[in-house]
């Protein structure tokens, strides 16, 4: 018989004064998660309605990738929140795809309008059905029959560019793959890395751009073959000190000042350079990383919990 047998067989109990308290914190909290989470998706999304309940068990038409694809697992993930602005910030790079942007693109004055643009469009051919993904297909395609001009240095541009098209594709999966790995919930293995670039690259090809990488080593070799091309013009840095300083709503601000560090320090250093972004080396690891890991653990408890309340 053990010695204090009250010790292993009672449970904890708290004083009836106290379990109240407990009681309403507790439900005072998930009134918080529930609404913080619900702010967040407005943010992102805007007005647009889920484009599928991810709550529900998937039946039907599986859309492009499907519940157990790599992307499905990185597109789900808090990480893309540093993710596509890291992605913005590298698409800058390039003169001829930052002039269609400094020319047709109203982000200065409607940013919240262009985050939720963009990310329907990842929602719509992530985890939508075939047909949503093609009706994003084709708005993308016919807004960008617009998007043509001559930048600064006086090269014609168009946004339907295969060349181009394909830029914007690698920018966006080398961020999305590289922010994953450094901030997502489970480091992908190689052979899931590799995987994820070869299904990313259905975006490319139903969008009209070259030829896609298949494979992280592709993916790098692709990012350097066109560095040449790429160089930080003024509309470059303007846009980059733009996004640094974003005008969100004051309840997002704080968020914000971390994501945005956090994407900065996922750059090369030479493009930092470039862009003129500054990033104190020794901060990043001991300051900046730890700090946005807590903050998307605590953005990703937010909406799973809006999410959970809005299914129930």
């Amino acid at each position: 018989m053990p010695p204090y047998p009250q010790l292993m067989t009672s449970e904890p109990t708290l004083p009836p004064g106290l379990t109240a308290v407990a009681e309403a914190l507790g439900s005072a909290l998930g009134d918080f998660r529930v609404r913080v989470g619900r702010e967040l998706r407005t943010l992102i999304a805007g007005e647009n309605p889920p484009v599928r309940d991810l709550t529900k068990p998937i039946e039907g038409d599986l859309g492009l990738f499907g519940p157990d694809s790599v992307t499905w697992r990185v597109h789900s993930d808090g990480s893309m929140l540093i993710a596509g602005v890291r992605a913005i910030l590298v698409q800058t790079m390039h003169p001829l795809a930052m002039a269609g942007v400094a020319d047709h693109s109203d982000y200065r004055r409607h940013p919240l309008d262009r985050l939720a643009n963009t990310s329907q469009f990842v929602a719509a051919t992530t985890f939508g059905t075939t047909e949503q993904a093609d009706a994003a297909f084709a708005l993308v395609t016919r807004v960008h029959e617009r998007v043509v001009g001559t930048a600064p240095d006086g090269r014609a541009y168009s946004a339907n560019d295969p060349h181009l098209l394909s830029w914007v594709h690698h920018a966006e999966v080398d961020s999305f793959l590289r922010t994953y790995q450094r901030y997502g919930a489970k480091k992908l293995s190689s052979f899931e890395a590799d995987r994820y670039v070869n299904e990313m690259a259905v975006i490319n090809d139903r969008l009209g751009g070259e030829y896609a990488a298949r494979s992280v080593a592709e993916l790098d070799e692709w990012m350097e073959a066109i560095r040449p091309e790429l160089e930080a013009g003024q509309q470059a840095r303007d846009a980059a000190r733009w996004l640094m300083l974003a005008p969100l709503p004051l309840s997002a601000r704080p968020a914000y000042g971390v994501i945005a560090p956090a994407a900065v320090g996922l750059l090369p250093t030479w493009m930092r350079e470039e862009l003129k972004l500054p990033l104190v080396p020794a901060l990043d690891p001991l300051i900046v990383q730890p700090a946005a890991r807590a903050l998307i653990r605590t953005l990703t408890w937010a909406i799973e919990g809006s999410f959970e309340a809005d299914a129930a």
